[in-house]
């Protein structure tokens, strides 16, 4: 009886699965299952993950569980986000509710079914878990730029230590102007800058001849143009 259901059972999964099954022996059989998902950008992933369920029927098949293993291909390509090695147990002891759903029937195609929606789920796990770190990656790096632009809160106690330290600011600014302003009278004092202003220095008869002054002042007041004669004479005997 359970050699029958064996038979009949691989004969209608040879109707679903025709390119992906291939015979082991009379009692073991593999199927290949590529998985439908997405990469982190939402695309169709143009290599998706691909492996074998191995089907093994015990004697008393199926009345109690098949045998399962699932295989890598050999020299297949490793996918960033689906390692048969780290998953194989967590897939299979996956299964084993519905192993126990199904005992006493038929169950392999229900399995391939489950072990795929499976694989696929923890694919779909890990972009989405890819995703949430890139967001979280850019909300810190934004947050980071954009406390470049913004300033300390202001509290009573951040205000009143800058309202003292702009007060000692202008005390010192005030305190070196003033020094500044000292420092340059001294130094216009020592070079003579600030010496008295002239006094008025009276010219002697010969400074006022040799300057050609003479005929000037009271002359200019009648409106004489020259001098008196008489008095050139008597410069000139003089001389």
């Amino acid at each position: 009886m359970g050699r029958e259901e064996q038979v009949e059972e691989r004969e209608v999964l040879e109707s679903i699965f025709p390119e992906e099954i291939t015979d082991i022996s009379e009692t073991c059989y593999r199927i290949k299952i590529k998985l439908d998902v997405q990469d982190a950008d939402g695309r169709e992933d143009p290599q998706p993950p691909v492996f074998y369920l191995q089907v093994s029927y015990p004697e008393a098949y199926p009345d109690v569980a098949p045998d399962l293993e699932i295989i890598a291909p050999s020299n297949a390509p490793k996918h960033p986000r689906f390692d048969i090695q780290e998953d194989r147990a967590r897939l299979l002891e996956g299964l084993q509710p519905t192993i126990e759903e199904n005992m006493g029937m038929a169950m392999v195609f229900t399995l391939v079914s489950a072990l795929k929606e499976a694989a696929e789920n923890l694919v779909a796990e890990r972009v989405k878990s890819e995703l949430e770190e890139k967001e979280r990656e850019i909300a810190k790096a934004e947050e980071e730029e954009n406390r470049k632009f913004q300033g300390t809160p202001v509290t009573k106690e951040t205000f009143r230590e800058w309202q003292e330290r702009f007060r000692k600011e202008m005390e010192e600014e005030e305190r070196r102007k003033r020094e500044e302003k000292e420092a340059e009278e001294k130094k216009k004092k020592s070079s003579g800058r600030e010496a008295p202003g002239r006094e008025e220095v009276k010219l002697t008869g010969k400074q006022i001849w040799e300057r050609g002054l003479a005929g000037k002042g009271d002359f200019d007041d009648e409106g004489d143009d020259e001098p008196p004669s008489t008095g050139v004479e008597k410069l000139q005997i003089a001389a």
